[in-house]
């Protein structure tokens, strides 16, 4: 496996960015990503029970359709908590650009990011769809991974290389979050593309282990979004033997998993208002699930996240904090260590002296710029 050192979509992939005019700032807010045959789709979609209308859209596509053509995404306004008009709204999109492709409607995901609450400016997208789609290129990535951002400070991306077989193949991912991250998952729109060659059950399967292993062990502020999803499409391009199980498999996940981890790990190191990356391992529990409940129950402490912020060595904030989070633990049985405070990278490991189990997640500090960002997003 080789991570790549550019952006490089996969064979059969194109993309594209444009203002919609959705953001007041006029910067990127509509992006699209585009393939040239016909590919198969997994996704995974946030636990919040409150699901913003595209959600609702794809949620039903997937259990009806086996192949998709396109993502369209707007950033800007979430068309969340809209009702029945949002959801005309988003189908409305996907009518725009299905007809503009010359694709089926059913055949397109449609996701949206930003305010929530408020109706999408559809017009202002259906104006911008032929621009849209005239921009599709190989390098259309590079406007099209800015156009899904809104609070972000940099666009992330994560590729890599590998063979399956004989056959090279390509797994390329973007995404945005920054703010409203929380387990299961965190605001938080990954679009994975590859040119692999690949079963739909296998497809989905890996999926789901690679967002466990990633995406479901990053928290910034314990906010759970509306809107998020993690899309992976694969058209077989790459004309590799089809991946069903086995050691071709085993391939795919693992970087699959490395591809997700590393634009997990991105999302929260652009945490908003973030200055300190932490990486918070519990080890030595009665299992996983324990391990991992003691993991964010640090992470998610305001208190520990502060002190982090004020390189303040108060660190019975994470005494406390396992203690409260539920999981079997003693003061004797208890170890915490903790690496240098002033740095920008932050390693806590704690034993709990319980089991073998092991599980680690990663987080950011909180910091006034965090409460400046959100008190002053509208």
């Amino acid at each position: 496996m080789t991570f790549l050192s550019k952006t490089i979509l996969p064979r059969g992939f194109k993309a594209s960015g444009v203002s919609a005019g959705i953001k007041k700032s006029g910067k990127p807010d509509l992006a699209l990503f585009y393939s040239e045959i016909s590919a198969k789709a997994a996704c995974v979609f946030t636990s919040n029970k409150i699901k913003a209308a595209p959600l609702k859209l794809n949620i039903r596509l997937l259990k009806t359709n086996k192949s998709f053509r396109a993502i369209i995404v707007n950033s800007g306004n979430a068309n969340c908590f809209t009702g029945r008009a949002g959801l005309k709204d988003a189908n409305a999109v996907a009518g725009f650009l299905a007809k503009e492709l010359k694709v089926r409607p059913a055949s397109i995901l449609v996701n949206s990011t930003g305010i929530i609450g408020k109706r999408l400016a559809v017009d202002k997208i259906k104006s911008s769809v032929p621009k849209l789609v005239k921009g599709l290129s190989k390098s259309g990535i590079a406007q099209a991974k800015k156009a899904i951002l809104t609070t972000d400070t940099f666009s992330k991306e994560a590729g890599a290389k590998f063979l399956i077989g004989n056959k090279p193949v390509t797994i390329l991912g973007v995404a945005k979050g920054a703010g409203m991250i929380s387990p299961d998952m965190a605001t938080l729109l990954v679009f994975i593309l590859t040119d692999a060659d690949i079963s739909q059950n296998a497809l989905k399967a890996v999926l789901s282990e690679s967002v466990n292993n990633s995406f479901n062990l990053i928290t910034v502020d314990g906010c759970m979004s509306t809107n998020d999803s993690v899309m992976l499409l694969a058209n077989g391009a790459a004309g590799n033997a089809i991946i069903t199980s086995g050691k071709n498999l085993t391939i795919f996940t693992r970087v699959l998993n490395s591809v997700c981890l590393e634009l997990a790990k991105m999302v929260v190191k652009d945490g908003e208002g973030t200055t300190k990356f932490i990486e918070i391992t519990v080890d030595k529990a009665k299992n996983e699930n324990e391990a991992k409940k003691a993991a964010l129950a640090v992470a998610n402490s305001n208190l520990f996240k502060t002190a982090v912020y004020g390189e303040n060595p108060n660190f019975g904030r994470i005494a406390a904090a396992i203690g409260a989070s539920g999981i079997d633990v003693s003061e004797e049985g208890l170890k915490i260590k903790v690496s240098t405070i002033d740095k920008k990278e932050i390693k806590v490991y704690c034993a709990i002296n319980k089991g073998k189990a092991k599980a680690t997640v990663y987080t950011s500090d909180l910091t006034p710029e965090y409460i400046k960002i959100n008190a002053e997003y509208n």
